[in-house]
């Protein structure tokens, strides 16, 4: 995967702390259908006839010898077939792809699957197996819907399904401002995936009025944040700091880092906290001093208990973090194709300017590849999630 995806990782809190590699994202969108019209202008990917079954390809990261990877190939596998079952009026015709975790192998199982008369691809995980498969469609005026989340493989024919890391950001620095935390405090680790996040950090500060109050970079150690932590503690004393966003996206620099703050007098209480990662997973978590009172983006889960119960009853196992993905690619396209649109795989049929309703809360696929996810702000009080500010539920009139 590449390093500008999303990770989760386990971190030993030893000296220092372990270097962490590059993992699948928890972050997840869920079934959708279209609740709006066509965007209009300049238009990639195929026509269809929307009376006849529309062949989709499924690349599934299958094949790459990961236990955890080949638990998401099933998952993505399932849930896909569980839209193209629910799909009535229309008929989805999903084949399924080995594109294991190489390009050059997602690029082989694109191609066949177009020369077998594919006409969307849906997939593949990874960032640089995207980009390559997208390379390859492109002179074959063929979209793909990627289950990645990294925001610089998008453009042109590919499209990325995964939550971003500006998504997040947006939501909460939107919301802070609204509330009077206008001056940010940013602090991320120094690798790529920590940097990826200032940057999407540092987008929202600019786009909602807000001001970068300072930036602190640490490494991924317990002696990286121990050394930043006085600065931090300084800053936020200063009366300059309205907030300390912290991207915190390895698995134990979270709460290392809160344990530091709050210990040093710094927390919620005195200086708002927020982090670009759910603080409300792994559940553990929740009985953390310095998490209490944090500001972080959950989806809207209203429909995600059904959705899991569904998957364990049929296949006798939980569905994988990003296993409903599967689910709304196919979900999307079926809606689309139920409403008569020929253009339904194309830019214009994808990317309508109110997007789709899903199990996580309302979506939409931008024209640039990116997407826009409703999501609700949360907080922890007395080690439980509370919603400061709901999910909306739609697009309309939401500021995005």
């Amino acid at each position: 995967m590449s390093v500008t995806q999303t990770f989760r990782g386990a971190m030993s809190l030893r000296r220092p702390l372990a270097r962490i590699g590059a993992a699948v994202s928890a972050m997840f969108l869920a079934a959708c259908q279209p609740i709006g019209d066509s965007a209009s202008g300049p238009s990639t990917g195929q026509m269809i006839d929307p009376s006849q079954p529309v062949p989709v390809a499924l690349l599934v990261p299958a094949g790459s010898g990961s236990a955890d990877l080949e638990w998401l190939a099933r998952s993505l596998t399932n849930s896909a077939k569980m839209a193209a079952a629910d799909a009535q009026g229309a008929t989805i015709d999903l084949r399924i792809y080995p594109a294991g975790s190489e390009p050059a192998q997602a690029v082989a199982q694109a191609n066949k699957a177009v020369d077998e008369g594919a006409k969307i691809i849906l997939g593949p995980l990874f960032a640089d197996s995207t980009n390559a498969v997208g390379n390859a469609m492109a002179p074959r005026g063929v979209n793909v819907l990627s289950f990645s989340n990294n925001p610089d493989i998008a453009g042109g024919n590919v499209f990325v399904l995964g939550n971003t890391f500006d998504n997040v950001a947006n939501r909460l620095v939107r919301y802070g401002v609204k509330n009077g935390k206008k001056r940010i405090l940013m602090v991320a680790e120094d690798d790529a995936a920590g940097q990826v996040g200032a940057r999407a950090i540092q987008r929202a500060i600019e786009k909602n009025g807000a001001t970068l109050a300072g930036t602190a970079n640490h490494s991924v150690s317990t002696s990286g944040i121990d050394a930043i932590v006085p600065n931090v503690v300084s800053a936020a004393n200063s009366g300059n700091v309205d907030a300390v966003f912290m991207t915190a996206n390895q698995g134990a620099v979270l709460p290392y880092l809160l344990d530091k703050l709050n210990a040093a007098g710094v927390n919620s209480a005195t200086t708002q906290m927020m982090g670009l990662t759910r603080w409300d997973q792994p559940t553990a978590r929740l009985q953390l001093p310095g998490v209490q009172g944090g500001w972080f983006a959950i989806p809207d889960n209203a429909r995600k208990a059904q959705f899991d119960q569904r998957y364990r009853a049929a296949y006798g196992e939980a569905p994988h973090d990003l296993g409903s993905l599967g689910y709304d690619g196919v979900a999307a396209i079926s809606a689309l194709v139920r409403a008569g649109k020929r253009n339904a795989l194309t830019t214009a049929g994808l990317t309508q300017s109110s997007g789709f309703a899903g199990i996580n809360g309302a979506f939409r696929l931008r024209r640039d590849g990116t997407n826009d996810r409703a999501l609700a702000v949360g907080t922890v009080r007395n080690g439980q999630v509370v919603i400061l500010d709901p999910a909306p539920k739609s697009f309309n009139g939401f500021g995005f």
